[in-house]
């Protein structure tokens, strides 16, 4: 087989990638996998899986690279990220249909998808050139200053649920300031995860050496977390395997990212227009089958409404269309693959009331609500990571703050009311890291910090210039006299 890349027709085309892998060059690889679409289990390609092995081979290569990109003109490194905004918007239908094929997005999801990696490209491009340091003083006389350097090669580790948001966020950044990366998608998602990414980038002219694409499991996550070239971690996952990283990486004082799980509070008040809550409670826990991190996960709603405001949530699940969104025009597409479809089925059936939904059929589950008992109903207690809304009333505002605070988690909240500023107040007191008044749970744009606290990750890491420029750089002290000063010996 050649190791020479080809000249696609498309950005994507398999004859180009099959049976490859991109670790900054395409080459034969050892070991392949079959890319399943979960609509209808069939084999769509066959994907490069790597090996723990594989990884410092990478990272070496990685280290080796970083340097010369490191001292490359902002501007060629910024035209570079502008050119991969572009493609991502030029190559959008090819893309969406990978994600909706390999990921079982539904067209809105796919396109929210390639609109944010072309934003996240477009927003790092500018980052090229922002300020990376400041004057300080100093007690000498002498020039003093702070100015931030690349930390060299980046560990980024995305999963298979927003597979091209959840590593181009990373991936942008980091290379802008000047770092190499070695990413790892969610094997599930090697191609719209990965692959995608190794072709924008490019096509867009990044040097060889730079970009290295392992799609592995779990044990290629821990030997990137592990090898000594690689200094930073920019993780995307579940809290249970966020502790595992943050564990590993600790030991070797590495800096980690964490952005992890959630199970975020939507809160009706008794003054919301029911039907508008209820559009964006369908919105904010059914958007891409639940499988967000930012999903709507325990709905709060007050006792005057809730009756109501189940029966419009109820109908709106009720009336939604399942199928497989590359052939049919549904609401939602597929889960991701049987064993998350029997966690959340299981969670379901251990306790509430089920007013509509709690079946499936294959991968498709139908989009459910439930009455929950009280906190210790499993589909409220934890997170599901599906279509499934658990809906909860209160009584006064300080028992929505007291419930809505009462979760490891502190990823998103939504609150609907007419009265924004009762909405800021509330908010004030219920930790989490994103907040949406008059909105439901879920969003992302490229230029706005993202992150969540408490078992929901390490805070902002994400968006913004600050937010990238803290998680992407080391900060240097530097100071410059004209002569040597006097000295007691």
């Amino acid at each position: 087989m050649s190791t020479e890349l080809p000249s696609p027709a498309s950005l994507l085309d398999p004859a180009v990638w099959d049976s490859r892998r991109f670790d900054g060059a395409w080459r034969p690889a050892d070991t392949v996998r079959p890319v399943v679409e979960p609509a209808t289990g069939a084999v769509l390609a066959h994907a490069a899986v790597a090996a723990p092995a594989d990884i410092a081979a990478a990272a070496s290569a990685a280290a080796a690279a970083q340097p010369d990109w490191a001292a490359t003109p902002f501007h060629v490194r910024a035209a570079v990220l502008r050119r991969a905004g572009d493609l991502f918007e030029a190559h959008a239908a090819e893309i969406h249909e990978w994600l909706m094929r390999e990921s079982g997005a539904v067209p809105m999801k796919a396109g929210f998808e390639t609109h944010v990696a072309a934003a996240e490209c477009h927003e790092a491009a500018a980052l090229a050139s922002a300020p990376i340091g400041e004057l300080i003083p100093s007690e000498s006389p002498r020039l003093s200053m702070a100015r931030r350097v690349p930390v060299g090669v980046v560990g980024v580790i995305a999963p298979f649920n927003a597979p091209l948001i959840l590593g181009i966020r990373s991936v942008a950044a980091a290379l802008t300031l000047g770092n190499a990366v070695v990413l790892k998608p969610d094997p599930r998602t090697a191609v719209c995860g990965g692959v995608a990414m190794a072709r924008v980038f490019e096509e867009a002219g990044l040097p060889a050496g730079l970009l290295h694409l392992v799609p592995g499991g779990p044990d290629v996550g821990e030997a990137i977390v592990t090898d000594p070239n690689i200094r930073v971690i920019s993780f995307t996952g579940s809290t249970r395997a966020g502790r595992a990283v943050a564990e590993a990486g600790g030991r070797l004082l590495k800096r980690v990212h964490l952005e992890l799980g959630g199970n975020s509070a939507l809160l009706v008040l008794d003054d919301a227009d029911v039907e508008a809550a209820a559009s964006a409670a369908a919105f904010g826990s059914f958007f891409h089958q639940g499988q967000i991190c930012m999903t709507a996960g325990r709905h709060l709603v007050h006792e005057r409404l809730h009756d109501a405001f189940v029966d419009a949530l109820t109908a709106k699940a009720a009336a939604m269309t399942v199928g497989d969104p590359f052939t049919d025009k549904v609401d939602l597409g597929p889960v991701i693959d049987a064993g998350q479809r029997e966690k959340m089925h299981a969670l379901v059936r251990a306790g509430g009331q089920v007013t509509t939904g709690g079946t499936y059929e294959d991968l498709f589950y139908r989009p459910t609500v439930v009455r929950a008992e009280d906190g210790a109903t499993p589909v409220w207690r934890e997170e599901v990571f599906g279509p499934v809304a658990p809906v909860r009333t209160f009584s006064s505002e300080e028992e929505a703050v007291r419930l809505a605070a009462e979760s490891d988690y502190g990823l998103s909240l939504g609150i609907i009311t007419r009265d924004v500023m009762k909405a800021l107040d509330l908010a004030e007191r219920i930790p989490t890291g994103i907040v949406h008044i008059n909105d439901q749970t879920v969003g992302d744009e490229a230029h706005a910090p993202f992150g969540g606290v408490r078992a929901s990750g390490t805070g902002a890491r994400f968006g913004g210039r600050a937010a990238n420029t803290e998680a992407f750089t080391e900060t240097r002290w530097i100071t410059a006299q004209s002569r040597p000063g006097p000295y007691p010996w």
